[in-house]
C-alpha cells in the first residue's frame, strides 16, 4: 500500500501536531520539516526527517512530497499555500484559509488550475456535539429557527501575547494575527455557518478593554445579523475573561424547541427540550488541545488526517472544502468591515 507523503511548513504546536498526526496514521508518510526557527530551538528531537528553512528549499529537495500542511501564523497562510499549489502539491491549511475574502479566491482558482485539493482545517466539526446539533437542524427536528445566539468568552492575558518579557512577534499583530475572530474563534464562526448558513444585516460594536498593550484590535465584540435561510443570530465574543476561558456555546430558540451546546469548548449539550423527541448521551468529546497556560478547541486533528487520506484516496468527500473556508473568512471580513 503506498503511503501518502506530508510535508509540514510551520513547526510550533499545531505544526507538531501536523506532523504527529501524519506518523500516526498508517497510510501517511512525513517527509520533511520547514521552519524559519532553528530545529533546537523547536525541540524536534521526535521528528528524524529534513529539516528546510524555507518553503522552496524544501519542495526542491523533496519533489516526491504529495501534501503540505501550513501552520504558520495566519499571515503567512495564503502566500505559502499558494507557492505549495504552484508545485502542484495538495494543501492542508490551519484555520484561517487566509486573512481576505480575495486571498482564499486566489487559491481556489490555482488550485482548479492545478487540479490539486485545499483541505481547511476546521476540527470543530468532528465534535459529537456539534455533529448532533447540525443533525437535528438539518432533518428538521427543530422546525423553524427563530434565534441563535453563538457566546465565545475566553481569556487570552500576557501570557499568551508575552514571552519572557517579551511581546510576541505576530500574536495581536493585524498583518499575522489578523483579528480575535480569526485566530482564537474562526472555529465557531465555522460552525454557525456550518449548521446555519450563511448571514446579512450584519451589525456590530467593538472594543479593547484590557489588551491596548498587547493587540492591534479588538479583544470584544458583539455582533448581531439575519440567517439567509431564516431566522435572526447574535455573536457575542470575548478574550478579555480573566484568568481562564469561560464558555464557547450556541444556544438556539426554535418552532419545535430550544437546546444549547455549551460548556469551555462546545464540548456538551447543556439543554435540549424538543417535541417529539428523546435526547440520547453522545459520545465523549475529545479534550481541549492543551497549550499550559490556556487551552484552545477540541483535540480532533485526527480525524482532519482521516478525511485527507480518505478524501485522496476517493472514499469520501472533503470535510471543509475551499469554498467552505473561504465563506469563514468572508463573514469575518464582512464583521470586521463594521469596526
Amino acid at each position: 500500500m503506498s503511503k501518502i507523503k506530508f510535508g509540514v511548513i510551520g513547526c510550533g504546536h499545531i505544526g507538531k501536531r501536523h506532523a504527529t498526526m501524519v506518523q500516526l496514521n498508517n497510510e501517511c508518510e512525513l517527509v520533511a520539516l520547514t521552519d524559519t526557527a532553528s530545529k533546537d530551538m523547536l525541540g524536534l528531537g521526535d521528528f528524524e526527517v529534513p529539516f528546510y528553512s524555507t518553503t522552496d528549499e524544501m519542495l526542491a529537495a523533496h519533489p516526491e512530497i504529495e501534501v503540505v500542511c501550513i501552520c504558520t501564523p495566519n499571515g503567512y497562510h495564503a502566500e505559502i499555500a499558494s507557492t505549495c499549489l504552484e508545485n502542484k502539491k495538495h494543501v492542508v491549511v490551519e484555520k484561517p484559509m487566509g486573512l481576505s475574502r480575495a486571498n482564499c479566491e486566489n487559491l481556489i482558482y490555482k488550485a482548479l488550475n492545478v487540479s490539486k485539493q485545499i483541505f481547511c482545517v476546521m476540527q470543530n466539526r468532528y465534535s459529537p456535539p456539534s455533529l448532533w446539533l447540525k443533525e437535528m437542524v438539518s432533518d428538521g427536528h427543530l422546525g423553524e429557527i427563530y434565534s441563535v445566539q453563538v457566546n465565545c468568552y475566553w481569556n487570552r492575558d500576557d501570557r499568551y501575547y508575552f514571552k519572557n518579557g517579551q511581546k510576541h512577534p505576530w500574536k495581536g499583530t493585524h498583518d499575522l494575527d489578523g483579528g480575535t475572530l480569526f485566530t482564537q474563534f474562526s472555529h465557531f464562526v465555522d460552525l454557525m455557518y456550518w449548521i446555519f448558513g450563511d448571514i446579512t444585516n450584519i451589525q456590530g460594536k467593538f472594543n479593547n478593554f484590557s489588551h491596548q498593550h498587547s493587540i492591534d484590535f479588538e479583544d470584544s465584540g458583539l455582533v448581531s445579523f439575519d440567517f439567509i435561510n431564516g431566522g435572526m443570530g447574535c455573536l457575542n465574543y470575548s478574550i478579555a475573561v480573566w484568568d481562564t476561558n469561560l464558555e464557547s456555546s450556541i444556544t438556539v430558540i426554535a418552532e419545535k424547541g430550544t437546546v444549547k451546546v455549551g460548556g469551555q469548548y462546545m464540548n456538551e449539550v447543556e439543554y435540549c427540550h424538543v417535541k417529539d423527541y428523546s435526547f440520547s448521551e453522545l459520545p465523549p468529546s475529545n479534550p481541549a488541545n492543551d497549550y499550559g497556560h490556556y487551552k484552545g478547541s477540541a483535540n480532533n486533528h485526527p480525524h482532519v488526517f482521516e478525511n485527507v487520506v480518505d478524501a485522496l484516496k476517493g472514499r469520501k468527500p472533503i470535510a471543509t472544502n475551499a469554498l467552505e473556508g473561504l465563506k469563514v473568512v468572508d463573514i469575518i471580513e464582512r464583521i470586521y468591515a463594521l469596526r
